[in-house]
């Protein structure tokens, strides 16, 4: 299993700990400021729109999310729901998914926090991406040997940086209400469907909001290291979504009521800034930058805890190198995992500089982010249904919030999915795609060598589920995982 026989460290995290990492995961401020310039260049004004339009879907699949884990703890999450319903490929598929789409954002994530470090001191610093990549990459090394130090830790860390975030963003959501000085008038037609252009801005739209609200779902991967972890995980991924919509919505809201068009567009990645400056001149701009600096970070913290929990499963499943699969002695965490996200993260950070301009890596790397998240929420939502199939009928509770909602947001999903194909940069899509298609060698390499992950139990809810799959045939002296405990139900 692991060099030590040790395995993640079981309940270290409270209920509490985790609602706060599921809305660190969807990163509030740097979310808005990231990709508010993107969702105005492709739907204009109706952002509110998109966003809400967004979130019901996106709450369906938070639903997957919470009946899956309540059936199966497993920190692979998705890949390890979707291998025991639908088929292994699909679930390797999905994992992969999420370890791509991190991957691509631990750039996206580390060069606006290097920007936005150096414009704290001087402006002009700002925009030299070579300078930017280099203290990104010192915040990134930074929240390495956080996660490498254990979920406790990781979990302090992230109170005292989103706290800190989601206090500058509150008394700035009051000074938006009261600024009196508009560039237009409130519509309501901003949250109507009557502002898209057409069914593929829509769809243009949906996916840009897919990549606002990403994130909370780091709860499923913390899930062998939280205390009832059953109920837990799922619930704090549901209060993660509903958080992010309320903070998206405002400060959506607020910009297009305090800024023009042209402020948006030539904003790019600093949106929250300009809109700072525009409510409390002076200071206004510089604490809202020390918001987004601090979301970004936890962010990037979060989605490390997804991208190593994700390898170590796959490790310990042996669909992966096997060394991923092996736990620190001391801090229980998956180093090997951790150490290998790094080297290829760094590589990534030097290589990014020759792609040009912060602005023009993170519109594509936002795009491409939307398709492998549209990818791998889509087969979570199937997957509950599958492995609910059998008690759908029984409760119409069931039938609504373990069926029906989260099949109307897989639907969703796979619908932008393939609609937004022909809206998308050719690097988009390249990145998007590609970074899926190299899935492939490793998924047909491992299932030759004959991992039992190819040869699940498969996951049914009408039933208690035993500890009859278990990676490697056996179970790691601390962790949660297959413990064979009955549904909620």
């Amino acid at each position: 299993m692991n060099n030590n026989g040790r395995g993640l460290q079981a309940n270290a995290l409270g209920t509490f700990d985790t609602v706060v990492m599921a809305v660190a995961g969807s990163a509030p401020a740097y979310s808005i400021a990231a990709t508010t310039a993107v969702l105005a260049g492709a739907v204009g004004v109706a952002g509110p729109a998109a966003l809400l339009y967004c979130a019901i879907p996106m709450l369906g699949i938070a639903l997957a999310f919470r009946y899956l884990g309540r059936i199966d703890v497993n920190a692979g999450a998705g890949y390890s729901w979707v291998g025991r319903t639908l088929h292994p490929f699909l679930g390797f598929v999905s994992g992969w998914a999420l370890v791509m789409s991190a991957t691509i954002f631990m750039v996206a994530g580390s060069l606006p926090a290097g920007s936005m470090t150096l414009a704290l001191f001087d402006e002009g610093l700002a925009d030299d991406t070579a300078l930017s990549t280099l203290v990104g990459a010192v915040w990134f090394l930074l929240m390495l040997g956080v996660v490498l130090g254990g979920a406790r830790l990781t979990v302090r860390a992230q109170l005292v940086m989103s706290g800190v975030e989601l206090a500058i963003l509150a008394l700035f959501a009051v000074l938006a209400v009261f600024h009196t000085d508009h560039a237009r008038a409130f519509d309501w037609s901003w949250l109507g469907l009557g502002q898209f252009d057409g069914v593929s801005g829509f769809a243009a739209g949906a996916l840009v909001a897919a990549f606002y609200y990403w994130g909370w779902d780091v709860t499923g991967n913390l899930s062998e290291e939280t205390r009832d972890s059953r109920r837990t995980t799922g619930l704090a991924g549901l209060i993660g979504v509903g958080v992010g919509f309320l903070v998206f919505e405002v400060f959506t809201i607020a910009v297009n009521v305090v800024l023009s068009a042209r402020q948006v567009e030539e904003s790019g990645a600093d949106v929250l800034a300009v809109l700072g400056e525009e409510v409390w001149p002076g200071w206004g701009g510089k604490l809202l930058v020390v918001a987004v600096l601090l979301s970004t970070v936890a962010t990037l913290e979060t989605t490390l805890v997804q991208v190593t929990r994700s390898l170590f499963a796959m490790g310990r499943d042996r669909t992966m190198p096997a060394a991923l699969g092996r736990v620190h002695g001391t801090w229980n965490t998956p180093w090997v995992a951790i150490a290998v996200v790094g080297a290829v993260a760094l590589g990534m950070f030097v290589a990014s500089n020759a792609l040009g301009s912060v602005g023009d890596i993170l519109s594509d790397a936002i795009s491409a982010i939307g398709l492998q998240i549209a990818v791998y929420y889509g087969l979570a939502g199937l997957a509950v249904v599958v492995a609910y199939r059998g008690t759908l009928l029984k409760s119409p509770t069931v039938f609504l919030f373990g069926g029906l909602w989260p099949l109307g947001g897989a639907l969703f999903m796979f619908w932008i999915f393939v609609e937004s194909l022909g809206e998308l940069s050719t690097a988009a899509i390249t990145i998007g795609l590609g970074g899926l298609a190299t899935g492939v060698a490793p998924m047909l390499w491992y299932w030759r060598k004959g991992s039992d992950y190819y040869r699940p139990a498969r996951l049914d809810a009408s039933r208690t589920v035993r500890a009859d799959y278990v990676p490697g045939g056996t179970v790691p002296a601390h962790s949660a995982a297959h413990e064979g405990l009955p549904t909620d139900f």
